[in-house]
């Protein structure tokens, strides 16, 4: 049974969302504040991660930015207001997967959920068992591991479906549009600014530099992944 929790602090929001995703036949668990929503979304065994922005005691932005640090890969949800706009898209670039606003239908945000989550299965089901190895790297997509010398790197599921399609096509510039088409898809409001964002985190965890860089910047169009 797949596993969501939700971290929201309005009673009345909280309690419609828990009965709406039970109904719908999923696992819920509830944190009423970001200190104990982030220790909650620490363990294993979730499968998703309902998270508002305005918290007691420690943000919705926070709280995605730490899990990201720790490596927790959980897909996130971002619950947002209309006038936080801004925050949208620093959620996103922080390792958010999608957002929505409220107030927002029942049905929206259960499609949003469908969509989040088989973004996240399709990383699994591509290239099924496909190994792809470059120098020090490699990539083995059926156990969804990606390797340093033999030292595991942890993805999220976004920065491992960045990378395999990049991986997938060595030395071929692979446009901003693209990457957004295939990794987010056309349902979810992003920007190139986020691309680059992911990008940036990419390059850091692979111990990217000017020098020595894998992960090349074609200006104005996308990215490619090269042979050193």
């Amino acid at each position: 049974m797949i596993k969501i929790l939700i971290i929201e602090d309005d009673r009345a929001i909280r309690m419609g969302l828990e009965d709406d995703l039970r109904a719908e036949g999923y696992e819920v668990e509830i944190a009423v504040n970001g200190l104990s929503g982030l220790e909650k979304a620490m363990k294993p065994g979730l499968d998703l991660i309902l998270l508002d922005l305005m918290l007691p005691g420690m943000d919705g932005l926070d709280v995605c930015k730490e899990l990201r640090r720790k490596n927790i890969g959980t897909p996130i949800i971002m619950l947002t207001a209309k006038s936080q706009d801004f925050d949208k898209v620093i959620g996103l670039e922080l390792g958010a997967d999608d957002y929505i606003t409220k107030p927002f239908h029942s049905h929206e945000l259960r499609a949003r959920i469908k969509a989040v989550l088989r973004r996240t299965m399709q990383v699994d089901q591509k290239s099924f068992n496909q190994v792809i190895k470059a120098g020090p790297y490699q990539m083995d997509t059926g156990k969804y591991r990606f390797q340093n010398n033999g030292e595991e790197i942890v993805l999220t599921a976004i920065e491992f479906e960045i990378l395999r399609i990049l991986m997938l096509h060595p030395g071929e510039v692979i446009t901003r549009d693209r990457l957004l088409t295939e990794v987010w898809g056309k349902d979810v409001y992003v920007t190139s600014r986020t691309v680059d964002a992911h990008i940036a985190k990419l390059r850091r965890k692979m111990g990217d530099s000017e020098e020595q860089s894998w992960i090349k910047c074609m200006r104005g169009v996308g990215y490619k992944f090269v042979s050193i």
